[in-house]
């Protein structure tokens, strides 16, 4: 399987529910911040709506941080309007959420099912160039953690502003990092 880390995000056009209205998202939003797109399989089914829940208690904190969360799957958009009228769960979301009845995104990320017409639980995250960062897929049967999430887009942010620096395990803001060069090689 080809990775998609560093590869560009592919051009795209789609519909989605945001803030009580439906809009047009495309590639050209993403320009020059910090995005994160987060495929599921469904709307109206289980896991998905505490995945997205537990994502609308972290939104506020991404905003904070320049990122820009995008929710993905197959539905239309006027699917998510109806989940979002109806789930307690689901109402909280404020970020867009992208409609890919097509399938034609989740493809381009490598998360289509084929046979079903779904996505798998697929979380990328794209530098404001554009480029995938982090690119994690899921078995649909496990649901995903924000707050780990929200640390991974951290590191990440702190090597595209200190790229003479890696983040080791379990990372925060505010630990040690590392520099790489022969004086580290065996030591760790």
């Amino acid at each position: 399987m080809e990775t998609l880390i560093n590869k560009t995000v592919p051009e795209f056009k789609v519909q989605a529910y945001h803030k009580e209205a439906f809009k047009e998202v495309t590639n050209a939003d993403l320009k020059g911040k910090w995005s994160v797109f987060f495929f599921y399989p469904a709307d109206f089914t289980f896991v998905c709506p505490t995945e997205l829940g537990d994502m609308a208690d972290k939104y506020p904190t991404f905003k904070e941080m320049g990122v820009e969360v995008y929710s993905v799957s197959t539905d239309t958009h006027f699917t998510h309007k109806a989940w979002h009228d109806v789930s307690d769960t689901v109402r909280k979301i404020e970020y867009p959420m992208l409609a890919d009845p097509t399938g034609h995104l989740s493809r381009a990320f490598g998360v289509y099912i084929e046979e079903a017409g779904l996505a798998y639980r697929g979380t990328f995250l794209v530098d404001p160039q554009g480029k995938i960062k982090i690119a994690e897929v899921h078995d649909n049967g496990i649901g995903r953690n924000a707050e780990e999430l929200l640390r991974k887009v951290q590191a990440a942010q702190f090597i595209a502003a200190h790229p003479d620096e890696v983040c080791p395990a379990k990372w925060k803001p505010g630990a040690k990092t590392l520099k790489p060069g022969l004086d580290l090689v065996g030591k760790i």
